[in-house]
């Protein structure tokens, strides 16, 4: 008989095992979430928001990436060119104020918008319904 030593963490964890506190916990035998995905640092944030459904309390930085993500849906909701352009001239204003550290959240970095690229896949979308 071989005796072992065993912490009291150790016990702690057996003795639950033991009682089950550990059986059908939420996600058991599932995959991972994003497993495969590269890192990322502010992956914690990113779950917050979706998981609590933040919205309106969202650091600047964070907002101004929700609108970069949701940009194609935005410009398609756009009457006129010139909302568009107006939008984009818009983001564009906060990518450089996000670039140079002038709003709060973490880091953004990305490049300005193509304002003709934005203009020309509006048109096409526009064109095709």
């Amino acid at each position: 008989m071989v005796s072992r030593y065993e912490s009291m963490i150790e016990r702690a964890i057996r003795e639950a095992q033991e009682r089950g506190e550990f059986d059908d916990l939420p996600g058991a035998g599932k995959p991972l979430p994003d497993r495969g995905q590269p890192y990322d640092e502010n992956w914690w944030l990113k779950d917050l928001v979706r998981r609590e459904n933040i919205t309106g309390v969202l650091p600047a930085s964070m907002a101004l990436r929700k609108d970069l993500d949701d940009l194609a849906e935005a410009a398609a909701k756009m009457p006129a060119e010139a909302d568009v352009r107006a939008l984009v001239a818009d983001l564009n204003r906060r990518i450089v104020l996000a670039r140079r550290g002038h709003l709060d959240g973490p880091p953004v970095v990305v490049s300005r918008l193509d304002v003709e690229k934005v203009v020309a896949a509006w048109r096409e979308r526009r064109a095709g319904r």
